[in-house]
């Protein structure tokens, strides 16, 4: 991106959200999409675990339903839901497939990086491009300060979905011209996000795992590259957030919580139904009764159900009624935070 690139200026504007708490029937839309999809999810599941990617026929349709820009704000095209919506939609795709549901929520949390950014850039990166995708991951990375630019050096690693990133993020430690870190006003080192162009970077496929497969999280690096300083970003900065909407009152870590939290639920409630058509069907050997007729098996099969159902209605309840509180508020407390985490933990 050239320095020919307009500059806005930099305070915080309101965002085209309505800030509903429930989400109303845009809920039951998003749903209703990913419900259409469920064959075409399924059907990619064992192409993307043998190429550990997702497919790029899925990967389309997954932008053609909207699914990559949920906590994009809806200033550059995003649907800019909230917390509870956003974890039944990834809750619902995971019941299809694991890895799909992953590349979604992690490029769900980048995309939330528009808020903090100068608008130009974001229309950039967001707006002007209908299937836009950041991954980014952590590693090791320094950026030198060099007049309207920084000259960034790094090597990151777990890029969930950086197959289909069309730019990446690399979280960098500032330096100075002598090598020595760049200090804050507290005295800690200097971190900041810098964003450029997937093709600049190259690609080191290191993927080679048992489970999620399909999130193809390679290694990806940069040398000596030149981004322009507004190309980059402190997260979770209050300072740079241009955006004043309920969403980005959350910081990218409590959405990732509650999005890997109903992918882990969504996999089990997967698991759990297909249990149970196996448990009416199936007569083990040596047996005159089904599975199902087993008592042990019922009483575990009642267990799983209690754990599960309770672990989903804890996390549901803590972030409707976060959310309802940040609506009506404006802002998110770190008592808040803590019960995002504490939930999604559980």
């Amino acid at each position: 991106m050239g320095r020919s690139l307009p500059i806005e200026g930099g305070g915080a504007m309101e965002s085209g959200t309505a800030g509903k708490p429930d989400g109303g029937a845009e809920i039951g839309q998003l749903l209703g999409r990913v419900g259409a999809l469920a064959p075409v999810i399924g059907a990619a599941a064992g192409d993307a675990e043998q190429a550990r990617r997702l497919p790029a026929a899925l990967v389309s349709a997954l932008h053609d339903a909207g699914l990559y820009r949920l906590l994009l704000p809806k200033t550059f095209g995003g649907a800019e839901i909230g917390p509870p919506d956003f974890f039944q939609v990834i809750e619902a795709v995971a019941k299809h497939d694991a890895s799909t549901a992953w590349c979604l929520c992690q490029a769900n949390g980048c995309a939330m990086a528009a808020a903090y950014l100068e608008p130009a850039v974001a229309e950039e990166i967001w707006g002007r491009n209908p299937e836009a995708v950041v991954a980014w991951g952590p590693g090791k990375a320094e950026a030198v300060a060099d007049g309207d630019h920084y000259r960034v050096t790094g090597h990151w690693s777990f890029a969930s979905g950086g197959h289909q990133a069309t730019w990446f993020g690399g979280h960098s430690v500032l330096v100075e011209s002598d090598g020595s870190p760049r200090l804050g006003t507290d005295g800690a080192t200097m971190i900041r996000t810098m964003l450029f162009p997937a093709t600049a970077a190259s690609v080191t496929q290191v993927w080679d795992v048992i489970g999620l497969c399909g999130t193809g999280s390679d290694d990806f690096a940069v040398t000596d590259l030149p981004v322009p300083r507004e190309c980059s970003l402190a997260r979770e900065d209050p300072a740079e957030r241009r955006l004043d909407a309920p969403l980005y009152q959350f910081p990218a870590m409590s959405l990732y919580a509650a999005g890997f939290s109903g992918t882990a639920l969504g996999i089990a409630r997967a698991m759990l139904e297909g249990f149970k058509e196996l448990a009416a069907e199936k007569t083990p050997r040596l047996t005159r009764h089904r599975l199902s007729d087993d008592a042990l098996v019922q009483a575990d099969v009642a267990l799983a159900e209690a754990r599960l159902g309770a672990a989903r209605a804890f996390l549901i309840s803590e972030l409707r009624d976060i959310w309802a509180g940040v609506v009506a508020s404006g802002r998110l407390s770190v008592a808040q935070r803590m019960r995002i985490r504490l939930a999604a933990t559980h």
